[in-house]
C-alpha cells in the first residue's frame, strides 16, 4: 500500500505541475541510450549475482517542467528505462536436478559453463527533478544545466536470456569437465516473478540546451541508481539496478 501511495503521489505531482500557471511551463520529450549494469552488494554475494557488465538499451521519456525563475525549475518525467546487465564467458548456473546423481556425496549449489547471459529488465521510472540552469552569456541561446532528484520505479518486464553451448564443468577454471558433449544454454526465461515490482532511488543529469523563441533542443548525460535490492529472495544473491544515460530532447515553453 505504501508503494502504491508513493507512486500515486509522484503522478499527482506531474498533474499538478501541468495545470499550474502554464505561462511558465515547458513540455517535452527525449530519446536516447541506456547503459545499465547490476551491482552486487551486501553479504549475499554468490556466483549468480556477481560479474555483470553493462548492456545497452533504449531510454525514452516525456516530461513537464515548471519554471520558478530563470535559475531554478522543478520537473517530473515519465521514463521508459532499460536496466539489467550481461555476462559472457565462464559463469555459474544452479546445478540442474538431472546432474545431481553425478555427486553421490551431495551436489554442489553451482556448476559452470562458457556461454552468454543477459538480464533484460525494463522499468517505468518517475523522477522528480530540481533543475538549475545558466546561460553561457547574457544573450546567449546556449544554456548549461544540472538536475537531480528522487525517482519511483515500476518493473514492466524481466527476462534472463542465455545463448551458446558449452561443456559443463564442476569448477570455474574449467578443469573438471562433467558432460561428454556440449550442453545448449539457449533459453529465454521470464523472471519477473522473482523480482520486486517497486524500486526507488536517485536520478540526475548534466546537459546543454539551445533555445529558440519558445522551444529548445538539448543533449544531456546522466544516470539513475536504485536503492532497493531487486530480488525478492536471497537464493540468487542481491543486486541494485542502475544505468548511465545519454539523450537528445526537445521542449516547448508556453507563454514565455
Amino acid at each position: 500500500m505504501k508503494k502504491i501511495s508513493l507512486f500515486s503521489l509522484l503522478v499527482s505531482t506531474v498533474m499538478f505541475t501541468t495545470n499550474t500557471n502554464a505561462q511558465n511551463f515547458t513540455l517535452g520529450a527525449r530519446t536516447g541510450l541506456s547503459i545499465p549494469n547490476l551491482s552486487a552488494g551486501g553479504s549475499q554475494n554468490n556466483p549468480l549475482n556477481t560479474g555483470y557488465k553493462s548492456r545497452l538499451g533504449p531510454d525514452e521519456a516525456v516530461f513537464g517542467e515548471y519554471h520558478f525563475s530563470s535559475l531554478f525549475s522543478l520537473g517530473a518525467m515519465l521514463e521508459y528505462s532499460s536496466q539489467g546487465g550481461k555476462k559472457n564467458g565462464m559463469q555459474a548456473f544452479p546445478t540442474p536436478p538431472e546432474m545431481a546423481p553425478l555427486f553421490p556425496d551431495g551436489a554442489p549449489a553451482y556448476l559452470y559453463g562458457n556461454y552468454k547471459s543477459e538480464a533484460k529488465l525494463n522499468y517505468f521510472l518517475l523522477p522528480v527533478l530540481a533543475k538549475f540552469g545558466w546561460n553561457l552569456s547574457k544573450h546567449s541561446p546556449v544554456r548549461v544545466y544540472v538536475d537531480a532528484g528522487p525517482f519511483a520505479g515500476l518493473l514492466l518486464s524481466a527476462h534472463q536470456v542465455t545463448s551458446g553451448s558449452s561443456i559443463v564443468y564442476a569448477d570455474e577454471g574449467g578443469q573438471q569437465p562433467l558432460s561428454p558433449s556440449p550442453k545448449s544454454f539457449d533459453a529465454n526465461k521470464d523472471i519477473k516473478d522473482q523480482l520486486n515490482t517497486f524500486n526507488f532511488g536517485i536520478s540526475g543529469n548534466v546537459g546543454f540546451a539551445y533555445h529558440f523563441s519558445k522551444s529548445n533542443i538539448f543533449i544531456e548525460g546522466g544516470g539513475n541508481y536504485g536503492f532497493l535490492n531487486i530480488q525478492k529472495g536471497t537464493a540468487n544473491g542481491k543486486n541494485q539496478a542502475g544505468a548511465g544515460t545519454v539523450a537528445l530532447g526537445y521542449g516547448y515553453t508556453f507563454g514565455k
